[in-house]
């Protein structure tokens, strides 16, 4: 029997080396423009970490590999520059091979970067090249009449042509701070945008951003593990310091270039870049404060911009997904906050209405706009977890999606791929529809796991906040009540209730040591409406209350719930969460497990940090209500002293350590009891094998621990 056999392993080695369940699992597809094919990533099994691009051919139908990572290295191992790496823990890409691709406008040829080397590969025949370039090769991507290739490398932007000639140098950086054709950090970790360059339609020029971060701020992070080895220099720009320097030009491919120009004192983030044949390119540029933001036309001769349209909002402006951009017919689509409704805006007129919490726009065409989107808070009735996709016009909304789910699109032309994950069943099913009508599918080769999460979605105290419960597998109400488990991640842009089987896997597995498992979002989580999200401005401890609040309600509505043993563990803001917990509210938490803990809110960084919190220099009290320890210590230290783990990647340039280690400091010196888990060489993601799985097992017997349960 194969040592990888799921019946060899327990469940969290099973999570672990499957990498939660994602690997094998059809993912980043693309439908050709003539509706004959599509592609999409996916690893040859729910073990094996290289992603390969395929093709699913709609005339056969029949899937067919188009280009392997182990044959075009000759099973070499992968070899990752720091730079991907950090691309990577951006995106929080844990797998390898093909991890990206681009392709051009009539998706018959992909561009992808293997090993830092640039290929190429022809959809049709499956004839892959390796493309001479200087490397590390980064987001390398086709211009849309296929003839160039363009990439990065050492911040410098190339093209070469398709055939391997011809490569050279379009913007190279002027010193070791700058970049051309990268996000910047912010905009990699916060504004969803993950790329610097733009071709033009016409495939004759470029918009290439150019960043530079010589005013921000350095911080070292060292591996103590090995203190032989240089500490790793990052720059890190914290609430309150400055951001990089991004500015954009048009690039021709002769060398060419005209600065784009707008105010970017007063809008100095790049949020998006829409470029297409259906109008001008299109920014959205914001302010600091993200209050105002602008829509701005590009003209393509001179640089200058016009003002297309301004939001303002006096709490904050979100960013979307798949907007700005133009409609066929010239109109703005949008998303905006309006009448106290997420709606879909197209021209001058909003499409949906309070019915819908518009989350995405997937594909604009002719007809329609497709559009991602859960229950409103004026929906008939409450779909808890739910997400689906919808086609929507001036005649009217049409849901596409169907069954209580979750349901993502990818669209063009015709044919739509749909991926719909549900409560009954693990993984997600793909299929393909023409017209309307399903044509293929896609299969997955994710593994089945170990257990099955036997999930109740509800609603959960005074405010109706949107809970999970899980109970141990066969547990009866004779068998009473049991300790309680919050399992949140609790913060905004965050929603970890939803109506799918995997996310509550681990969750289940906690249950079935002995917990009842409550997972909530309250207020600040997306999914419900623009002032349910926005109510935490200046206030994150609005999020513990609703907690809270779900526990108690859920206790009240009858589930099993011994509210004199009640632990909490989180992760990221969740573990920020779980630290507050049992500092501020040990009346209510009896132990808590706080990993990658914010706990100084000073030190993380400024688009996601303002947003909340405003400008620490304006507004410190803010600051040190929110934050677990200030210069003077703990914040509001509360007695009872309860039980804390906290654990915490050595190696995260996201949170970094000296979150933990100035909390740690600070119990140590208000003589509080605590325990901390540094793990070396970890990020903000554990994708190690061993220590994903040993995580878990430590949690377990922390708790059992902790709350007097038989270990």
């Amino acid at each position: 029997m194969p040592t990888n056999s799921p019946k060899q392993l327990s469940f969290p080695r099973q999570y672990a080396r499957t990498q939660r369940f994602t690997l094998g699992a059809p993912r980043a597809f693309t439908v050709s423009p003539d509706g004959n094919h599509v592609l999409f990533l996916r690893s040859p099994s729910g073990t094996d970490r290289a992603g390969a691009l395929w093709s699913l051919d709609l005339e056969g139908p029949a899937e067919r590999l188009v280009a392997d990572p182990q044959a075009l290295l000759g099973g070499a191992a992968e070899e990752l520059s720091a730079q991907e790496r950090a691309r990577r823990e951006r995106s929080r890409e844990g797998s390898a091979g093909i991890v990206g691709y681009a392709v051009d406008a009539a998706a018959s040829l992909a561009a992808f970067a293997l090993s830092g080397r640039l290929f190429t590969a022809e959809v049709r025949t499956g004839a892959t090249r390796e493309l001479p370039a200087p490397g590390p090769v980064l987001d390398p991507r086709p211009s849309p009449d296929g003839r160039l290739v363009a990439y990065v490398t050492q911040g410098a932007l190339r093209v070469v042509g398709a055939d391997g000639r011809d490569d050279r140098a379009l913007a190279e950086p002027e010193d070791a701070h700058t970049t051309y054709g990268l996000a910047e950090f912010i905009a990699a970790e916060e504004m969803q945008r993950s790329r610097g360059y733009w071709w033009a339609p016409d495939s004759a020029r470029l918009l290439v951003a150019r960043a530079d971060d010589s005013a921000v701020q350095r911080w070292w992070i060292a591996d103590p593990a090995h203190p032989d080895r240089e500490p790793a220099e990052v720059g890190y720009p914290a609430a309150g310091t400055p951001n990089a320097e991004v500015r954009l030009f048009l690039q021709e491919l002769d060398g060419g270039r005209t600065e784009v120009v707008w105010d970017r004192v007063r809008h100095p983030y790049l949020a998006s870049v829409h470029w297409s044949s259906d109008g001008a390119p299109l920014l959205l540029v914001q302010a600091r404060d993200q209050r105002s933001q602008r829509y701005l036309a590009v003209d393509t001769e001179s640089g200058a911009t016009r003002t297309v349209h301004v939001d303002e909002d006096p709490v904050w402006l979100d960013l979307f997904p798949g907007v700005p951009a133009w409609a066929p017919d010239g109109r703005l689509v949008r998303i905006a906050d309006e009448g106290g409704a997420r709606v879909l805006a197209v021209g001058d007129r909003a499409l949906t209405g309070g019915q819908l919490h518009v989350r995405a726009v997937l594909d604009i065409s002719q007809g329609d706009v497709l559009i991602s989107a859960s229950a409103g808070e004026d929906a008939k009735a409450p779909e808890t977890g739910e997400i689906h996709v919808y086609r929507v016009n001036e005649l009217g909304v049409e849901r596409i999606s169907q069954g209580a789910g979750v349901h993502s699109a990818v669209r063009s032309g015709g044919v739509t791929v749909l991926s719909s994950a549900r409560t009954d069943r693990p993984g997600a099913a793909v299929r393909v529809e023409r017209d309307g009508k399903e044509v293929a599918a896609i299969v997955s080769y994710a593994e089945k796991p170990a257990l099955t999460a036997r999930v109740q979605l509800v609603e959960g105290g005074a405010r109706k906040i949107p809970c999970a419960v899980l109970l141990p597998t066969g547990h009866r109400e004779s068998d009473g009540v049991l300790p309680v488990l919050l399992d949140p991640y609790g913060g905004p842009h965050g929603q970890r209730v939803v109506a799918a089987h995997n996310p509550y896997l681990t969750s289940q597995w906690f249950a079935d040591q002995g917990f009842a498992v409550i997972v909530a979002d309250g207020r600040g989580a997306p999914g419900r409406s623009p002032g349910w999200e926005k109510a935490i401005r200046d206030n994150f401890v609005l999020t513990l209350d609703d907690q809270i609040d779900a526990l108690h309600g859920l206790a009240e509505q009858g589930f099993p719930l011994d509210l004199d043993r009640v632990a909490i563990r989180g992760w990221s803001y969740g573990g920020y969460l779980a630290a507050l917990a049992v500092l501020r509210r040990p009346d209510v938490f009896h132990a808590g497990i706080a990993g990658a803990p914010v706990t100084d809110w000073r030190l993380y960084d400024t688009h996601y940090t303002e947003r909340y919190l405003g400008d620490p220099a304006a507004q410190p009290d803010v600051y040190a209500a929110n934050s677990l320890v200030t210069d003077d210590g703990l914040t509001e230290p509360a007695d009872p002293v309860r039980p804390l783990m906290v654990i915490h990647g050595l190696a995260d340039d996201n949170v970094v350590a000296a979150h933990t280690l100035r909390l740690s400091s600070a119990l140590l010196a208000a003589g509080r009891p605590h325990e901390v888990l540094p793990l070396s060489g970890v990020t903000h993601m554990t994708p190690q094998e061993q220590v994903a799985e040993n995580l878990l097992l430590l949690q377990v017997d922390f708790l059992k621990r902790s709350l007097g349960m038989t270990p």
